[in-house]
């Protein structure tokens, strides 16, 4: 870890008097014993002085304390992102509460998005998952979620490919009770009113290898977000087994991209892209194993960042993913010129990698 110009914000923040054995990581999100809950806050809002410092106060004022944030301000754009992971005690600030103290904070700042997330009260996203014929996509996510590795609730798989009932995904979603839905397509019919009806209440749609094209209808009829995973073959190897054609052609690099859908063939905002070397000693099914294995890895990643809201959208094909935490102690922030300090040190000197 590098830290460029970071003295006077260590003063200000209190790592010199922070131990790294009391840093908790992305994820650790309960200690029963001090009964501190972990709560996420994410900000989009015109760039102004002082956000930063009026997030702390905010956070502060209820006895919270923020573990970690990372914000950006794109160059020569006045707009201002953040993502704040910060620990609180609900009986002091109930979750009611929260929704109201952001509230004001996103008034005053004439905020665009502003989003709070209570990993162990709020609900789970309830999500469906669309695939076709191929399973490594699907089944990865089922066994991950299995192992509550994955915070979703899944409340159905759809397909356009029929299953035989003694398969291993099949049997998988019998005995946890998933239901498993088959809507046939044609070149005439894609079955989306059917789609549509399945998945009303869900929160996102993720496609694990659905190797169906969603309507521009259908997606201003569901409204809210759909995940896609794709190789990255494309636009080169077009067309049936592409990645044979791949590696006849002796390609040394592959990949994959996780992405919003759109209405532009696979060209919605990119979540989260993933690449390895192959070389000449790759079989042909060692080839495949390892795009294979990067379209799992991809497509998971991006759903976790999505639930962890670690994504925002940035101008009209972009987003920002907030992944690196900037480490700091907002009880350390006891007042307005600190604070203010604090903000512009945050913002424009201090950097962790």
């Amino acid at each position: 870890m590098s830290i460029r110009r970071a003295s006077n914000v260590l003063q200000i923040v209190g790592f010199r008097s922070r131990p790294f054995s009391s840093w908790k990581l992305p994820g650790q999100y309960h200690d029963a014993s001090s009964n501190a809950t972990l709560g996420i806050h994410v900000f989009r809002c015109p760039d102004a002085v002082g956000i930063v410092a009026k997030l702390s106060e905010c956070i502060a004022s209820r006895g919270g304390n923020i573990q970690s944030i990372d914000v950006f301000v794109p160059e020569n754009k006045e707009i201002f992102y953040s993502r704040c992971e910060f620990v609180f005690d609900p009986i002091r600030w109930s979750r009611a509460s929260i929704d109201e103290d952001f509230a004001k904070l996103s008034k005053t700042f004439n905020a665009v998005k502003s989003a709070v997330r209570v990993p162990f009260v709020d609900p789970k996203y309830k999500i469906a998952i669309l695939a076709s014929k191929q399973d490594h996509c699907l089944v990865d996510l089922l066994y991950g979620w299995q192992e509550g590795r994955l915070p979703v609730d899944i409340t159905c798989v759809i397909s356009n490919h029929q299953r035989a009932p003694n398969t291993h995904v099949t049997r998988f979603l019998e005995r946890h009770r998933i239901p498993y839905y088959y809507l046939p397509t044609t070149s005439g019919n894609k079955g989306e009113d059917g789609l549509l009806e399945l998945v009303t209440d869900t929160d996102f749609l993720v496609l694990a290898r659905y190797m169906q094209i969603l309507s521009e209808k259908f997606l201003e009829s569901y409204g809210k977000d759909v995940i896609n995973i794709h190789h990255g073959l494309l636009p080169s190897f077009k067309g049936g087994n592409p990645s044979k054609q791949a590696y006849d052609a002796g390609v040394k690099l592959i990949g994959a991209t996780s992405h919003f859908v759109t209405e532009e063939l696979d060209g919605g905002p990119i979540i989260e892209q993933m690449v390895e070397q192959v070389s000449h000693r790759d079989s042909l099914r060692s080839f495949v194993q390892k795009s294979e294995n990067l379209e799992k890895q991809c497509l998971w990643k991006a759903i976790r960042s999505y639930c962890e809201l670690r994504v925002l959208r940035y101008e009209e094909n972009k987003t920002v993913t907030l992944l690196l935490p900037i480490y700091c102690r907002s009880r350390l922030v006891h007042n307005h010129q600190l604070a203010q300090r604090e903000q512009m040190s945050v913002r424009q000197i201090f950097y962790v990698c």
